[in-house]
């Protein structure tokens, strides 16, 4: 097929790639502008840009794609098909009605599950035990047009965003290049989308990361393995940010009954433990400002921590 792609971030990468390993013909791809980055605030370019010019595919940038140039640059190309993931901006029903084949969008989630910017992180911060990849007809709505093919992955017991996100991208370039094979073949069946059963994935911020100790174990386990590796989840240590990449669900240490949320009930050389609202947390791995990860023990032969003291602002 003669495909347009619109994509941006890294997870976009991977099904570019897997439709040109398949074949087809990608005659442009439009992602977002350039954007400075780092303490230098040098421009850097989006991953899509940079797989796309290394094949030398042509790269359109437009700062609002809703505008009458770009909608008519696109149409020139007389595409048979448009491919969008992650592409960071709604397009307009003229460029969704463009092509013969309109325009299919792989999300990453068992739509109408997490329809939404995050859902990959969400899956994991609630707890689902399994998450995957939709393809779908795109329509005006966010995320609510007919759905085409799914693929099913089942969650690991310490599954991080990060882990998903890669797991669901190299799932979603297989399906896409299935979805087209298929809608050449004529033989999907799209299917329409009930009500979602979840909210919506809000887009993740920093503010997001900061734990609540007054919450249970089991939900702050699930946040810090949610927003590995962005934007992390943290605590306060000594008037620092403390984030905390890696911890374990263990019942209170007997004798701490009494104990506060964020209050320090144990310590041992490997690890220390933090009481929560129920049960504690045992901290695994963690991070402290101008340093790297490290595990806990090396945090604690560097920085000596004791039972009694509290973490966090409770």
């Amino acid at each position: 097929m003669k495909v347009i792609f619109m994509g941006t971030p890294d997870f976009s990468v991977g099904t570019l790639e897997a439709l040109l390993e398949a074949g087809h013909e990608v005659v442009l791809a439009v992602t977002q502008p350039d954007k400075p980055k780092g303490r230098g605030k040098e421009m850097q370019f989006p991953p899509v840009k940079e797989t796309a010019l290394r094949h030398g595919i042509e790269v359109y940038q437009p700062r609002r794609i809703r505008e009458k140039e770009c909608i008519e640059k696109l149409a020139a190309y007389q595409a048979d098909i448009m491919v969008v993931i992650a592409f960071g901006q709604i397009l307009p029903k003229e460029i969704l009605e463009m092509t013969p084949y309109g325009c299919v969008n792989v999300h990453a989630s068992l739509l109408p599950k997490y329809r939404g910017a995050a859902p990959i992180q969400w899956a994991v911060i609630n707890g689902e035990k399994e998450s995957g990849v939709t393809t779908m007809q795109m329509d005006e709505g966010l995320d609510t047009g007919d759905m085409l093919l799914k693929t099913t992955i089942v969650l690991d017991e310490k599954e991080t965003g990060g882990s998903l996100h890669d797991k669901l991208s190299d799932a979603g370039a297989k399906l896409c290049v299935e979805t087209l094979k298929r809608l050449e073949e004529g033989s999907i069946q799209p299917e329409k989308q009930g009500e979602s059963p979840t909210e919506y994935a809000r887009m993740l911020n920093k503010a997001m990361g900061a734990i609540d100790w007054n919450q249970d174990a089991v939900s702050i386990e699930r946040l810090i393995r949610g927003l590995n590796p962005w934007p992390s989840a943290y605590t306060t240590w000594d008037n620092k940010t403390m984030k905390i990449w890696d911890a374990d669900v263990t019942e209170d240490v007997p004798g701490t009954e009494d104990a506060g949320p964020g209050e320090i009930t144990a310590v041992s050389k490997k690890d220390f433990t933090i009481k929560t609202g129920e049960k504690s947390l045992v901290i695994r791995e963690l991070q402290i400002p101008g340093k790297k990860r490290m595990d806990a023990g090396a945090f604690l032969r560097g920085y000596p921590l004791e039972a009694g003291m509290s973490l966090g602002e409770n």
